[in-house]
């Protein structure tokens, strides 16, 4: 599954503390490692090879999404002539972003909504996520951090139904779903996270952001991967997702928009050590590309390769970046 370490993914259920201790305990910092060695040369990316001579360490945390970016950055960075070590899959949110901060590292992908509410500690998300992005940008320079322009792709919480249920009831955004609970009230069942059921940016605060009220006997509180079997099966009219997972296209699930833009954004951007980026300033147009390609319809197809199909993860990377003509093989 594409789990997240703080939801951000996980990303909102990253553990500060055990996470900080998990760092704390690692001392001189990351040690392990492996060089990146795929056979790649400049497609529409990397031409003239600006990153010649360029030794660059990217990291990503351990859930499927993240490695595959890891591996996109890690691939583009290559195919422009960068030699690459590949410390992707570091448990916990904290500790990648520690890596880039203290030299461990040089660049991830990392969450704008995971930077403001779990690094940055803002209880408030921004609800425009250029906004959010860019006030997250500000900050973080002062931190030794560059972020670049973010991706469409936004891997935050949603409502999804089967298309049965999605006959039968008709809704497409949260605001119908409000507007059915109070119609028909028993129509309305959730399938969520214990944390979910818990947190204000979860459903307490979409609650209150939609007007709407849900008796406690129509939720039921389950494991993430229960939930979209159980929702995939009409167990529950809705069941709590993330909008990148590969499950959402595998079991054909509709997703509910979020029409007065509750949830957190959690774009996924590249969040590059300043002092590298000086260096080698080709690294931005390098990625820019890449990064505008990503979206939540390609999410889910590259995490559903590795959670649905088995795929590697480093492999799908590898495949799309040269579907797309990013790379060529070498």
């Amino acid at each position: 599954m594409s789990a997240r370490t703080g939801r951000g993914g996980g990303r909102r259920r990253t553990w500060l503390l055990t996470a900080a201790l998990l760092v704390a305990a690692s001392g001189c910092g990351l040690t392990s490692g492996s060089p990146m060695v795929d056979d790649v040369e400049p497609g529409t990316i990397g031409q003239g090879r600006p990153l010649e001579g360029a030794d660059l360490t990217v990291v990503s945390k351990q859930f499927t999404e993240q490695l595959v970016l890891g591996a996109i950055m890690g691939i583009a960075f290559q195919a422009a002539g960068a030699e690459v070590l590949d410390r992707t899959g570091i448990q916990g949110s904290v500790g990648t972003r520690a890596a880039v901060e203290n030299g461990d590292a040089d660049a991830t992908y990392e969450y704008t909504g995971t930077a403001w509410i779990t690094y940055l500690g803002h209880g408030e998300p921004i609800p425009d996520p250029h906004e959010q992005w860019e006030a997250v940008r500000k900050e973080d320079l002062g931190k030794g951090l560059t972020w670049l322009p973010p991706a469409a792709l936004n891997n935050t919480y949603a409502l999804a139904m089967n298309q049965a249920n999605h006959e039968k009831y008709r809704t497409r955004t949260l605001s119908e779903v409000a507007e059915l609970s109070k119609s028909d009230p028993g129509a309305v069942t959730l399938c969520v996270e214990v944390e979910f059921a818990n947190r204000a940016d979860g459903l307490p605060g979409m609650e209150r952001a939609y007007g709407m009220d849900v008796p406690a006997r129509n939720i039921t509180e389950m494991d993430t991967g229960i939930i979209y079997t159980q929702t995939a099966d009409g167990a529950c009219a809705y069941g709590e997702v993330y909008t990148t997972d590969g499950r959402i296209k595998s079991m054909n699930l509709v997703v509910m928009e979020d029409d007065r833009k509750f949830f957190p954004n959690y774009n996924a951007a590249p969040m590059i050590r300043t002092a590298t980026l000086k260096k080698w300033p080709a690294i931005a147009s390098v990625l820019a590309p890449v990064t505008k390609a990503l979206n939540n319809d390609v999410a889910r197809d590259l995490n559903a390769r590795v959670d649905v199909d088995g795929q590697d993860a480093h492999q799908v990377a590898l495949d799309w970046m040269i579907e797309k003509g990013f790379v060529k093989e070498g």
